[in-house]
């Protein structure tokens, strides 16, 4: 019993402070609250599906993703010299509109990340947990998750993108722009897959949510606003 004490409390201050702060973690550890090391894992979980529903939250919703320079969808450099060409010829304003409506799709589909992140959150295990108490890393849940779900939401993504493209009127707007791009004499025409770069920028600013709302927990005992989470995140 006693060495399976030791082993939490080891893990658990590798997991707030990193090994290079483990000798003065152990002797500011209360005595008087003990922790168990399910109760470890589930605060892990419970600060996980707080990212989630917050990121999400955040995200879908007009401007989510456009608004926030941290997550904007910019441009791919295929399409930077299209942009760059258009308003060479006065048509700022489609160009514009081609970058707002890549977000908007990205906006409408975020939604259904939520329930793919809540399933890979429910399968956390014992050894999972080990993984990121052991990390100095203060993404190390986040990172977990996107190694778990990061094929499933491609996945669950590319159709709901596509359909979202095509709801925002996304799909007209560029096909529009690229065919004024490739009428211009001299220039190499292009074909971009706009479906699956959007996937792909839409879940890593996802992440970046996530991620966000993880180290918040660690570091702002506001942000705690569960007794679980109070009580495993007070060890710090």
């Amino acid at each position: 019993m006693e060495g399976t004490k030791a082993i939490t409390l080891m893990f658990t201050c590798l997991f707030f402070f990193g090994c290079a702060e483990l000798q003065d973690a152990v002797k500011n550890i209360p005595t008087n609250q003990p922790v168990s090391e399910r109760e470890i894992i589930l605060g892990l979980k419970q600060a996980l599906e707080f990212g989630v529903v917050e990121g999400v939250a955040l995200l879908n919703q007009e401007d989510g993703y456009f608004k926030d320079e941290a997550v904007k969808i910019l441009l791919p450099e295929e399409l930077k010299k299209v942009d760059e060409a258009l308003r060479k010829i006065g048509l700022a304003s489609l160009a514009d509109e081609g970058l707002k409506v890549l977000n908007r799709a990205a906006e409408d589909a975020v939604g259904e990340a939520k329930p793919i992140f809540i399933n890979a959150i429910k399968q956390f295990t014992i050894n999972d947990a080990k993984e990121i108490l052991v990390s100095d890393n203060d993404l190390a849940a986040t990172q977990y998750l996107q190694q778990k779900t990061t094929y499933q939401l491609q996945q669950a993504f590319t159709p709901k993108i596509q359909n979202s493209l095509n709801k925002v009127g996304a799909d007209k707007i560029w096909q529009d722009i690229i065919n004024r791009y490739n009428t211009i004499p001299l220039v190499k025409p292009v074909n971009p897959n706009l479906t699956q770069y959007v996937t792909e920028q839409a879940i890593a600013g996802l992440f970046v949510k996530v991620g966000d709302k993880e180290k918040e927990i660690r570091n702002s005992v506001s942000a705690r606003t569960t007794a679980l989470l109070q009580k495993v995140f007070a060890l710090q």
